[in-house]
């Protein structure tokens, strides 16, 4: 993509090249629009403007309320202990199962 605009600032400098009675002054514009080109490829390329979508509304999902039981087990105060009997954090494949 940016190949192809510098080939074209470059043929049309050379028909202004050739138009011209010898002055250099299209060199002195050359410089400026072929930063300008190369500023807007890159600036193009990464962002993406021409490529863009709405996020939020092309993956709408429907909220749902939330489901689910809390089971209180027991209550321990004042222990010194670093964790709790019967925890489950090593575990994960027993705690989260997949929604279906």
């Amino acid at each position: 993509m940016i190949a192809a605009l510098l080939i074209g600032l470059i043929d049309a400098a050379g028909v202004v090249a050739a138009t011209d009675d010898g002055d250099p002054g299209w060199l002195l514009l050359a410089g400026p629009a072929a930063g300008i080109a190369t500023y807007t490829a890159l600036y193009r390329y990464y962002r993406n403007t021409d490529k863009s979508h709405a996020f939020e509304h092309e993956t709408i999902i429907e909220a749902q309320p939330v489901t689910g039981s809390d089971q209180k087990v027991d209550e321990i105060r004042g222990t010194k202990q670093k964790s709790i009997q019967g925890n489950n954090v090593r575990s994960h494949r027993e705690r989260v199962q997949r929604v279906q």
